[in-house]
């Protein structure tokens, strides 16, 4: 009887140690798959190094690239920044050039502005309406049409702007100039505005994709809860559902106007490259990549002094990023909800 209770102890050991081995239990490895996972180890982290490699040669050619800059023209990064005048490509009548980069700032800033106007109130409407209005059919059919919009080229928008939306502005001349009071205001063929609302519809799928993924991921309990105490679908979807999704909300904003600040083909296309300070956006103006893109295609030389101007636009432009993106991180950090 000992023996035979013995016996059954180890086979009930045994398959015990078999079950644990199947559910998932840790197995040792042979060497050759010891191997296998060293390598992929290290392919994953070569990876990984190459974006922060490539960020951090980014940077450096953009400092190393810059520092000539304000040497050669001697001038501050006070007067670079504050300044009023850019004219670094035809000097004056007395033969000087201006460096004043806010004229760029401020062009590009009302285009994104604009853009903002348009795609940020839109983006979250149509992100309300997939997630919490529209069947899951529905939503099947529109968000992948929605997002065929994120596939056209740039370049695309920036014709159609030159071609379809600054005409369609111009006809609006009369109305505008009863609206504004001002008869001898004009629409003019580069213009802001035209450029602000095609980056607006280029940014429509990324707000509204982001957006929407935001408020699909609210529990479902705080609406059956709302719903309980007697709410109305509108109460839920404006007074639960977007306050909790506030976080991913925020950051897709930040995310679609730091889009906005970078666009390059639509404003060098339709904003033309008049660096002017002003508040109309049916003036032309020029944003810092409209700069950057007209002189990498203009007949100045490489290594003069206009030539490293285009560094010095593109660090600034990266620092504008750098700070958009740590306050997108920020914001959510700081409204950010968890769920159990």
């Amino acid at each position: 009887m000992a023996a035979e209770s013995i016996s059954m102890a180890g086979s009930v050991s045994q398959s015990d140690s078999g079950a644990a081995t199947r559910s998932g239990g840790p197995t040792p490895l042979t060497g050759k798959f010891r191997l296998n996972e060293i390598i992929l180890k290290w392919i994953f982290g070569a990876c990984a190094a190459v974006s922060v490699l490539t960020t951090f040669g980014i940077i450096y050619v953009l400092i190393a690239d810059s520092i000539p800059f304000f040497t050669h023209a001697g001038i501050s990064v006070a007067d670079f920044l504050l300044g009023k005048a850019w004219t670094p490509l035809i000097a004056d009548e007395n033969g000087k050039h201006f460096y004043g980069v806010l004229p760029l700032v401020c062009g590009t800033f009302l285009v994104a502005a604009g853009a903002a106007i348009f795609a940020l109130p839109m983006g979250l409407l149509a992100a309300i309406y997939m997630s919490e209005y529209a069947s899951p059919r529905a939503r099947n059919v529109l968000k992948p049409i929605l997002e065929i919009l994120a596939g056209v080229p740039t370049v695309v928008y920036g014709f159609f702007a030159l071609i379809f939306i600054t005409p369609l502005l111009q006809k609006m001349e009369p109305f505008l100039q009863r609206v504004l009071n001002n008869p001898e205001f004009v629409v003019e063929p580069f213009n802001a505005m035209s450029a602000s609302i095609a980056i607006a519809i280029m940014t429509l799928p990324l707000v509204s994709s982001l957006c929407e993924d935001a408020l699909h991921v609210v529990p479902a309990g705080l609406r059956e809860s709302a719903y309980a105490l007697g709410a109305t679908k509108m109460e839920v979807s404006t007074q639960i559902v977007v306050p909790a999704a506030l976080s991913g909300i925020a950051a897709s904003f930040i995310l679609a106007v730091s889009r906005a600040v970078g666009e390059t083909m639509i404003v060098a296309i339709a904003a033309g490259n008049t660096p002017i300070l002003t508040a109309n956006p049916f003036k032309g103006i020029q944003t810092m990549t409209g700069y950057i893109v007209q002189v990498s295609l203009g007949d100045v030389p490489h290594g003069s002094l206009e030539y490293q101007t285009i560094f010095a636009v593109g660090l600034l432009l990266f620092c504008i990023t750098v700070v958009m993106n740590i306050a997108s991180i920020a914001l959510v950090k700081k409204y950010q909800q968890k769920y159990d």
